[in-house]
């Protein structure tokens, strides 16, 4: 087997991406869909009960202009259309084409460690609007939506009057999409923050620009396309990965009393009536990103301590940054227009 060119993938796309103006989190986190878009339902965590699989909701949040929301986004995307046997779907999709998609992207794959043919139907969409994929009010792509990422063994079934009915063999949908901070406010009602479908996103936020950065090309250096090929080189090696990874017995133990301390903890800066929903789901998201940095960094299907580790320090990294992205959730008019007023006297 040809050997990786690099030994962390995600630490080299960072390096590949950061002459761009946004923070290295939103680079780091658009790796991650990069390489979620890669593994798709190929690789899994089997707990008997239920699957984690490495698909993402990740939502990119600014106020507009600020960081180059969709242009972050796609530096990951465009490496992952290089790759073969990725199916993207349209960023603008009702829920009963996107059903109708992913039944057309059924395949079988090959799991050499058992000699099965294994069919899946795996879709990575990239939005640069969000609100052009998901109306909130739109009960039923949300619910599509919420069973999908869930992404469990089995077969998908969806009847409409007009289109008949589809089914979708394991199926699986990887997103990245890119909105502000007002139209999450404008769109989400505040019951909805930290339940079924946000509880499932990873909101990714920035407010303001890591570095001024006018002319990209001036700032690259010289080795940066063999940089990227270098990035596809490797990506294109992750995207052969198939089986189960298993959990090493340090990495059991970790996960074991994060879960016990998990549920022990108060969270002050979560509340529960408000992101009971997240707090619930965590245990996933860290699951999940752990496969993708096992994979940026191993073909070894093995999730080690460290991987566990790094990934909850990333996600504990965003809830900080909470607050921000659903703070205008709720407010009246006059509420928002006072607390305008009070950021320009402050600026």
């Amino acid at each position: 087997m040809a050997q990786r060119k690099s030994s962390d993938w995600l630490q080299s796309f960072v390096q590949y991406a950061s002459y761009g103006e946004a923070p290295l989190k939103m680079y780091f986190w658009t790796g991650v869909a990069t390489i979620a878009g890669a593994l798709r339902r190929r690789v899994w965590i089997d707990q008997k009960y239920f699957q984690w699989t490495p698909n993402c909701y990740i939502i990119l949040v600014a106020p507009p202009g600020v960081v180059s929301k969709s242009t972050t986004a796609s530096v990951g995307m465009n490496l992952l259309k290089e790759i073969g046997g990725v199916n993207f779907g349209p960023d603008v999709v009702t829920w009963q084409k996107l059903v109708e998609d992913m039944a057309k992207a059924t395949e079988m794959v090959l799991d050499a460690s058992t000699g099965e043919y294994l069919p899946m139907s795996c879709v990575t969409i990239a939005a640069s609007e969000f609100g052009t994929l998901l109306n909130p009010n739109d009960r039923e792509m949300v619910d599509v939506l919420v069973s999908l990422w869930d992404g469990q063994p089995g077969a998908f079934k969806k009847s409409t009057k007009t289109s008949g009915s589809d089914t979708i063999e394991n199926p699986w949908i990887n997103i990245i999409a890119c909105t502000t901070p007002a139209w999450i406010a404008g769109n989400f009602p505040e019951y909805m923050i930290g339940g079924g479908f946000t509880s499932r996103c990873i909101f990714v936020y920035a407010g303001k620009k890591r570095q001024f950065v006018a002319y990209p090309a001036d700032h690259v250096p010289p080795e940066f396309m063999k940089l990227r090929s270098d990035l596809i080189h490797d990506l294109e090696m992750i995207s052969t990965l198939v089986g189960e990874y298993e959990l090493d017995n340090e990495a059991k133990s970790w996960g074991e009393n994060w879960y016990q301390n998990h549920w022990r903890s108060k969270h002050k800066n979560l509340p529960p009536e408000q992101f009971g929903g997240y707090l619930a789901r965590k245990q996933t998201h860290i699951h999940k990103l752990a496969m993708i940095v096992a994979a940026a960094q191993s073909s070894e299907l093995v999730i080690r301590r460290a991987h566990l580790e790094f990934a909850a320090e990333m996600v504990d990294a965003l809830e900080d940054d909470m607050p921000y992205v659903f703070d205008k959730i709720g407010r009246t008019q006059s509420t928002q227009v006072l607390n305008d007023l009070v950021e320009i006297i402050t600026a």
